[in-house]
């Protein structure tokens, strides 16, 4: 199963970048769930004080297998999107709009148009709208503004890399290294995994929207009104919430190595070499050269995957970050 997106001479002139801090906002979220992997974002999730902030409404609209509506997540315009502005676009969306997205994405959950969130989602659709945009706000102001310009400048930070990347090479250098779960072959982008979906783009180009949040998929959008979109973690996530939190975990630096240390920690569930790479800004073979290191000295095992090897803590592991 594959999502693949064909192009043509006229995509090539046609593709961009963009941020979005709304869909960093929904995909925070997500993570607050006790039943999604929050990966590199640990030590950002310990930091929150989330109490008194009840955002089942959003939580419910965001399935991790389905719909999530449109309208939440306008399709970002440029790499300098700013939050209220796209925050104005959701509250403006017309309001049989906001009754059939909410509809289809309740769809998706077994149960949850029965469930008392649900059938507040059901309610009159102005209501809903004002209630959701509400949500949506406070979950900008506790989750994200405080950290939005140490996200932002990550973010940032990739655009620029794969902008240079793309000038120097074109797509092919782009792709190459863009997320291991993409392939570039013959003028055909390829998502593995999930869907399956092929899409020729006719001259609409690709727009191409780092993420923090969103770190551990790759999201490929091609249905209206979004230009075909594709949302990949941003490269370096893994230095996102350095420098390391406490006296402990800098001396574990000082015994192993930094870097080392900042892959130890990276590892909350197995994970390839290439991810990890793309995950902390280094190369694949650096990444390879200090996991041997730390599997040699029992810290971690890696494990086969289909055609991958993914690496986890050993219990000494878990002992050396205790």
């Amino acid at each position: 199963m594959a999502i693949t997106l064909r192009f043509g001479a006229a995509d090539l002139l046609h593709c961009r970048f963009a941020v979005s801090p709304m869909l960093e906002t929904l995909s925070a979220v997500r993570l607050l769930s006790p039943h999604e992997g929050v990966g590199p974002h640990r030590r950002w999730l310990d930091t929150l004080d989330t109490r008194g902030l009840d955002l089942r409404p959003i939580a419910l609209l965001q399935p991790r297998r389905g719909y999530t509506p449109d309208f939440l997540s306008p399709p970002p315009v440029s790499p300098h999107a700013r939050f209220q502005d796209e925050l104005a676009a959701v509250a403006a969306t017309d309001h049989d709009r906001v009754r059939a997205e909410v509809r289809r994405s309740l769809a998706d959950t077994p149960g949850a148009a029965e469930s008392s969130t649900g059938r507040l989602l059901l309610g009159d659709p102005a209501v809903v709208l004002q209630t959701l945009v509400s949500l949506v706000t406070q979950a900008w102001e506790v989750l994200i503004e405080p950290v939005w310009p140490h996200v932002r400048g990550l973010l940032d930070a990739d655009v620029g890399f794969q902008t240079r990347r793309l000038a120097e090479g074109g797509l092919d250098r782009l792709f190459a290294e863009l997320h291991p779960r993409l392939r570039w072959n013959n003028g055909v982008l390829t998502r593995e995994y999930g869907d399956d979906e092929h899409r020729d783009l006719r001259g609409e180009g690709l727009a191409l929207v780092p993420s923090a949040f969103k770190w551990d998929q790759v999201v490929v959008i091609v249905d209206p009104p979004w230009q075909p979109t594709v949302i990949y973690p941003a490269r370096g996530l893994g230095t996102l919430w350095q420098p390391l939190s406490t006296d402990r975990h800098a001396a574990l630096g000082r015994l192993i190595g930094r870097t080392r240390a900042a892959l130890l920690f990276s590892l909350d569930e197995p994970t390839s070499t290439t991810t990890l790479a793309h995950r902390h800004a280094l190369a694949a073979g650096t990444v390879s050269e200090h996991l041997s290191v730390l599997r040699d000295a029992g810290f971690v095992a890696g494990e086969r995957h289909r055609h991958e090897i993914r690496y986890r803590r050993t219990p000494l592991g878990e002992a050396a970050l205790g």
